[in-house]
């Protein structure tokens, strides 16, 4: 996968990136991303690159001619027809589901927004798409830019040492993850739940199964409205409430 991010703080997109997954991904040739500065577009001695809002108001508005000079720099990096992206609050909220859409392009192009936002006539001129990472308020548009990247690269093929860590995480099947035990099998009068020392795989597959569905419920029971719930999957929760309730009156 080819993106390029186009930023004001390219050193930090280059940095962020050299470590774990994701940098494993860059060394095995699986992901590769550059940067475009819009600074680099400029035509002032201050590479001037923001100013102030038409209207009033606080804050700064990121300017369109060298932001736009640097959308196109970087698109031209890129195959015709790539997703261009701008990381944004305004946009729609990234989950998991988007994330697995977008890991089947080939290239993308992420515009990481600073100061109070970007001229609405780069978004309308430029940008296929808005997303955001949840509902608050950042001071620019990498850290969103640098968690999308994350993401995708968990879900591209050999990146990961078992490709089932990606199918078997939180929300790729709509639920939340199961609780996972290492070794010690004891620590600190807490003891590895005795149906995983059990070799026995279809009672663990159940027992993970329960857990996600249960803890799902606990957390985050909105996301139960996007899960078919069979027999067995609702059969399996109400045991898991039935178990929690009796654990609470003893």
């Amino acid at each position: 996968m080819l993106i390029e991010v186009v930023t004001l703080f390219p050193e930090m997109i280059r940095d962020a990136l050299r470590h774990g997954i994701v940098g494993r991904a860059q060394e095995r040739g699986l992901l590769v991303v550059g940067t475009e500065d819009p600074r680099a577009h400029t035509s002032d001695v201050h590479r001037t690159v923001d100013d102030r809002p038409y209207g009033g108001g606080p804050g700064m508005v990121m300017k369109p001619e060298p932001l736009c000079a640097a959308i196109r720099a970087a698109r031209a990096r890129l195959p015709a027809g790539s997703l261009t992206i701008a990381l944004s609050a305004q946009g729609s909220r990234l989950d998991q589901a988007r994330v697995a859409d977008l890991s089947s392009r080939t290239a993308l192009l992420l515009v990481a927004g600073r100061y109070e936002g970007i001229d609405e006539r780069v978004l309308e001129a430029e940008v296929d798409l808005e997303l955001s990472i949840g509902d608050y308020v950042l001071a620019g548009g990498e850290l969103p830019a640098l968690v999308l990247i994350d993401a995708l690269a968990r879900l591209l093929p050999g990146a990961l040492g078992d490709e089932r860590s990606a199918q078997q995480e939180s929300f790729s099947a709509g639920l939340l993850d199961w609780p996972h035990y290492t070794r010690p099998e004891a620590y600190e009068g807490r003891r590895v739940p005795a149906v995983l020392l059990s070799g026995d795989h279809a009672a663990i597959a159940r027992w993970r199964l329960q857990q996600a569905l249960g803890r799902t419920w606990l957390r985050r029971r909105e996301l139960l409205a996007g899960v078919t719930l069979d027999a067995q999957r609702a059969a399996l929760l109400q045991e898991f409430l039935r178990e929690r309730e009796q654990e609470g009156e003893t």
